[in-house]
């Protein structure tokens, strides 16, 4: 059935057109009225929510022109959004039928729709930001705060269960984006009726404790200043302004929680500002001379001085604060500061960009001079600024989506490698690629765009190398990529060092550390970790390396005299220890050995796993698997008291007590075959079996003994080749935090 706007539709229409008189022209109105006419017979609105309708419209245009001041491009983009969507008009016919540019604002009001529908974490500083890089044009955000104050008036006619997160919503993000383009009054009403839906008794409470009209209010501040700027006038030199304020409900809430305190223990439930147009040097001065007249007029309260001429707030804020006794015994909180403190004071007042004295963001910083300039002066042409300005706060920024909808800040530039790293060093260090936007795979060196969803691909058999230095852009990636292949170094140098003791043990040669030295010199390394490495790497002959070596001790051993040495030049060359092969040999740190030390019981290390040492309280030494579950908490939280350690030498003799988990079918004769299979293998040793039976599916621990990981892994492999064993693994201690 077809529906026909309602008389209250005229009626606000005709408030539209008129309300600004050179808006529109004759023909404007008839062109907006008979497209209007024609959308909505052919598109009948089938309202699911309070809001959308073309009343609904028509009233926050109301707010736009009336509260916030913007014109005719929003006017017309509020207007038509609905027809632009559904395809019944384009951008490009509106701006020639109106001429008027409008790409801007519909394209960021497309952008805003599609970033809530993909955002599952707005409550967010990340968000917010994300939010104005998305709008682009200011105007879209001025558009929202307007939809959105819109919708608080009209609240009670949404659903219940939308009304709390409407709220939280409004006082979370468009209060503050409100406040910092200076809409005060919407920003105060925002909070207000926020508190009314998200803590209704809280809300009636201080509003019956308040117990008179805002106008009562507004009248005793009136009465307040009146006889305060006639001194000031008589006795202070300088231009100067008196503002007066009543605290909104909201801000008495907040002075309560902040304070701790109950309502009638607020003193500032008015506020009167004193702003000072005086030179720097004699600011201080003035100020304090202004609190001299205020505190003769007024019998001052000495507690809730607050000096912040003298002493700063670490953001910057400068201000004198007294509290003084007004008529009819009611407590006024007077702020006195100059014009130079006023401005720092407003700006610092935005949650995330904090005026510190030094340049900010300049782009925000010029956004919001020129916002507050427009708000506050009504001489000034706000439609022709608009239509010229663009919000491009952002462009040194790029924020992007995990999966899970949880949203990141990185630099413009960064990478999908960027990303892996800034979640977690490990993802990092294997990832080979990403999917963008559930849609198509990627490169590490992708860059990133704003809204991007990033599902990191990864790969066990992925290792840093020294390329990827040049594909991230953040400090974090490029210092863990350089860490892990100062690691990837450490091990292959351990490696080739292990190789070239067992080929000349097997020479029966004995290896002089300090010849060895020597000998990399001379064939070029700057160290012997190169050296290590290059044998590691196959780069060297062995045989060349034993001859060369021969040759060298040759050389130093031979007839001929060595030239005579100072005492104060020698320097002692101490053999490396030789590794037992009876024992296991751990060495932690620098190559320190015979160190007291203990493994984890909460990852149970055995010889050959990758570990690192975690020097505890007590003084000892605690040894984890790096894939630990507790290492991510005790690299983050303590990384100052983690250092390397690695197996060295041989496993003989020690035995190892480690836990399996497994899972399978309820199968006759499964148990059988694990424990028979068990007792074949010569270097293991079955201590202790328990089973558990449920719906056809059984679940065991199996506590052996081995030798090493090597042995570990064997088993484990020939274990998942019994029949009905579904999956078995290294259990995870209950054991946490086992430092």
């Amino acid at each position: 059935m077809t529906t026909y706007p309602s008389q209250s539709v005229f009626s606000l229409y005709r408030r539209m057109v008129t309300s600004e008189k050179n808006m529109f022209s004759f023909q404007e109105r008839k062109a907006i009225k008979q497209i209007l006419k024609e959308y909505y017979l052919l598109h009948p609105q089938q309202l699911t929510l309070p809001g959308h309708s073309i009343e609904d419209k028509l009233y926050i245009i109301q707010i736009l022109l009336n509260e916030i001041g913007l014109g005719k491009a929003s006017v017309l983009s509020v207007l038509f959004m609905e027809p632009i969507k559904n395809n019944y008009l384009t951008v490009s016919e509106i701006e020639q039928k109106f001429k008027t540019p409008l790409d801007s604002i519909i394209g960021g009001m497309q952008r805003v729709e599609e970033l809530y529908e993909r955002s599952f974490s707005l409550e967010t500083e990340n968000f917010r930001k994300l939010l104005l890089t998305f709008a682009q044009d200011v105007r879209v955000i001025l558009m929202m705060i307007a939809e959105r104050l819109y919708f608080m008036r009209i609240l009670d006619k949404f659903p219940a269960d939308m009304q709390q997160s409407m709220a939280r919503e409004c006082s979370f993000l468009y209060a503050p984006l409100a406040h910092r383009m200076g809409l005060y009054s919407i920003k105060s009403e925002m909070e207000d009726l926020s508190l009314k839906y998200t803590n209704r008794e809280i809300y009636r409470e201080i509003a019956q404790k308040l117990n008179e009209t805002k106008r009562s209010r507004d009248k005793y501040i009136e009465e307040f200043i009146t006889p305060l700027k006639e001194k000031l006038g008589k006795e202070i030199k300088y231009p100067f302004e008196i503002k007066g304020r009543t605290k909104s409900i909201y801000s008495i809430y907040s002075k309560i929680l902040k304070q701790n305190t109950p309502f009638e223990n607020i003193y500032d439930l008015f506020a009167i500002r004193i702003i000072l147009d005086v030179p720097l040097e004699k600011e201080k001065m003035i100020c304090w001379q202004v609190y001299s007249i205020v505190t003769d007029m007024y019998q001052p309260n000495p507690k809730r001085l607050r000096d912040w001429l003298s002493i700063p707030k670490s953001n910057g804020y400068e201000s004198l604060h007294i509290t003084v006794l007004g008529p009819q015994n009611k407590w006024v909180e007077i702020q006195i500061r100059t014009t130079r403190m006023d401005e720092i004071a407003e700006k610092g007042l935005a949650a995330h960009w904090k005026y510190k004295g030094i340049k900010g963001e300049s782009g925000m910083d010029e956004w919001l001079k020129n916002i507050r300039d427009i708000l506050e002066n009504p001489d000034l042409n706000a439609v022709d600024f608009m239509d010229e300005f663009k919000l491009n706060l952002y462009d040194q920024e790029v924020f992007v989506f995990t999966p899970a909808g949880d949203l990141h800040k990185l630099p413009k530039g960064a990478t999908v490698l960027d990303f892996a790293y800034l979640i977690h060093s490990n993802l990092g260090s294997k990832c080979i690629g990403a999917k963008i936007n559930k849609e198509r795979n990627v490169p590490i060196k992708y860059v990133l765009k704003n809204g991007d969803q990033v599902e990191i691909l990864t790969s066990p058999s992925q290792k840093p190398n020294p390329s990827w230095l040049n594909i991230v852009v953040t400090s974090k990636a490029k210092s863990k990529i350089r860490q892990a292949l100062k690691d990837i170094e450490f091990k292959d140098a351990e490696i080739g060092r292990e190789i070239l003791l067992r080929r000349f043990k097997n020479w029966k040669i004995e290896l002089e550390e300090g010849k060895l030295s020597r000998l990399a010199k001379k064939k070029g390394y700057k160290t012997v970790s190169d050296f290590y490495q290059a044998i590691a790497h196959e780069k060297i002959d062995m045989l060349l390396i034993r001859d060369a070596y021969l040759d060298l001790d040759r050389h130093e051993t031979g007839a001929e005299q060595a030239e005579p040495r100072s005492a104060e030049t020698f320097s002692k060359e101490t053999p490396a220890e030789e590794l037992s092969s009876k024992e296991d040999v751990l060495i932690i740190g620098q190559n320190l050995k015979n160190v007291d030390y203990t493994l984890a019981k909460c990852c149970q290390p055995i010889y050959g796993d990758d570990i690192f040492g975690f020097v505890s309280v007590g003084g000892g030494i605690k040894i984890h698997r790096t894939t630990c579950p507790n290492a991510p908490q005790l690299i983050s939280k303590y990384g100052y008291r983690i250092i390397k350690a690695q197996w060295a030498g041989r496993s003989g003799g020690t035995q190892y007590p480690i836990t399996l988990y497994i899972v399978g079918k309820d199968d006759i004769g499964i148990v059988t075959n694990i424990t028979s299979l068990i007792s074949k293998e010569k270097n293991i040793l079955l201590r202790s079996i328990s089973v558990d039976s449920n719906a056809g599916v059984f679940q065991g621990n199996l506590t052996i003994m081995v030798n090493d990981a090597n042995d570990l892994d064997s088993i484990i492999k020939k274990i998942k080749q019994v029949k009905g064993v579904l999956n078995i693994s290294r259990t995870k201690s209950l054991t946490q935090n086992n430092q």
